[in-house]
């Protein structure tokens, strides 16, 4: 993503997500699937790394949780997709057809948003940060210039501004990006608190059990006392409660911020995860007409959560992973970020059916814990960065910024008759320090 950009990692993602898709689609035999669904991982995984960072450094401060929250809105998009469609397919075999088609035509569905990705793609302009990276500063205006047509003068003072930033940023961080390895992710105390948060953020997003309720909501409403495809259409109308939520995410993170979201969020689904439980305790048994109105409970807990998971959470993680890293580590750090996802996501999904078929509704407490816990973490170590710029956000790791937003002066504003000159020093630690002589 450093050497190549933003944009064409994006484009590669797209790509082998369609040659993933095809082979999972086109399958003969296990392997083949299996294969298909390796290659459609691995392009998950730079998509969900690329975007949000190529989303972060197209955006202002503030409209960057709009934009970066688009990213949960698709996914939720997607999920919405795959189960109405899944949804759809199930009258076919319910009808007793032994076609290929209902699990064929799903999974060959995911090629169809990567074209649109590949297609579309060569019209995105590269990331101003990673022009400026690589010294190709007058792309890096015009794209500036063309991001801020609305609000900029003539003059293009603004984006001017917000370029002379940029470049006075990266000189300073490209003193440390020479010697930058992943050690870098942990080598000073700001990049070593940066790595925490990103370790909570994710972790404690899945220990709230997330993406156990999505795959395997279809279970959960089957021991409610749901049948035929009941749980099927629940789930569907689950994650059209998930789109909701992350919209609202859209239209208000910039406003409300994103620490008080995820306060808000995090609270609420430890009050839904709560009546889960107790619903569930009191009302699940092997009797499916038995304590009805437990069972409902329990179904309005499951969209309890998923509202203020949608709502506080799940685009939210992605804008603030992007933001908290410096342009010369984004890349890296947001991967490490989605890294922790994937680990997550496997050991809760890897235990969870084997947790509902022994424990029932007390694995609901594993997640009840971990959320508890999750919130006082939010509250104490993660520092709200609504409004800033990508540069400034280094001040709350305490670390130097090269100029602020307000201060930047472009190109052609230097003060008549003055010749000033920049002097960017790195101490060991990865901080950095300015001097100006005149």
């Amino acid at each position: 993503m450093e050497r190549y950009s933003r944009k064409y990692t994006i484009q590669f993602g797209a790509l082998i997500q369609i040659i993933g898709g095809a082979l999972c689609a086109g399958s003969i035999n296990v392997g083949m699937f299996l294969a298909g669904r390796f290659i459609v991982g691995w392009a998950i995984g730079i998509l969900y790394t690329a975007i949000p960072v190529y989303q972060s450094e197209m955006s202002t401060p503030a409209t960057r949780g709009f934009m970066v929250s688009m990213h949960g809105i698709m996914i939720a998009i997607g999920y919405l997709l795959s189960s109405w469609i899944g949804f759809g397919v199930y009258f076919i075999t319910a009808n007793g057809s032994d076609s290929s088609f209902p699990w064929r035509f799903p999974i060959s569905f995911q090629i169809v948003p990567a074209i649109l990705l590949l297609v579309g793609s060569p019209r995105l302009p590269f990331s101003p940060r990673w022009l400026v990276q690589k010294g190709r500063y007058e792309e890096a205006k015009e794209v500036l210039r063309s991001l801020h047509t609305l609000k900029d003068s003539d003059d293009h003072t603004i984006s001017n501004r917000e370029f002379d930033q940029i470049r006075q940023q990266t000189e300073a961080d490209l003193a440390v990006k020479e010697h930058t390895t992943w050690y870098e992710l942990v080598r000073t105390p700001g990049n070593r608190k940066r790595a925490l948060i990103a370790v909570f953020l994710f972790w404690g997003n899945q220990m709230t059990g997330n993406l156990v309720i999505a795959n395997y909501g279809t279970i959960i409403f089957a021991s409610l006392g749901m049948t035929g495809y009941m749980p099927l259409l629940l789930l569907a109308l689950w994650i059209v409660v998930s789109v909701g939520g992350n919209t609202i995410c859209a239209l208000f993170l910039d406003r409300f911020g994103r620490r008080n979201f995820m306060l808000v969020g995090i609270a609420g689904m430890f009050a839904a995860l709560l009546g889960e439980c107790i619903t569930q305790a009191v009302s699940v048994n092997n009797d499916p007409n038995s304590n009805i109105p437990g069972k409902r409970a329990a179904a309005f807990f499951l969209f309890l959560w998923i509202a203020f998971y949608s709502s506080c959470q799940d685009g939210t993680q992605y804008v603030y992973l992007a933001e908290i890293y410096p342009n010369y580590l984004r890349g890296q750090g947001t991967a490490f970020g989605i890294f922790n996802l994937f680990i997550a996501s496997i050991v809760v999904l890897v235990a969870a059916p084997t947790a509902f078929s022994t424990i029932g509704w007390r694995f609901f407490i594993v997640f009840i814990v971990p959320t508890f816990f999750y919130f006082w973490i939010v509250y104490f170590m993660f520092p709200e960065t609504r409004l800033k710029s990508l540069e400034e956000i280094a001040e709350l790791f305490s670390e130097s910024v090269a100029v602020h937003l307000d201060e930047a002066n472009a190109e052609d504003e230097k003060t008549e008759g003055v010749s000033m000159t920049e002097n960017v020093s790195v101490s060991k630690d990865g901080a950095t320090t300015k001097q100006e002589t005149v």
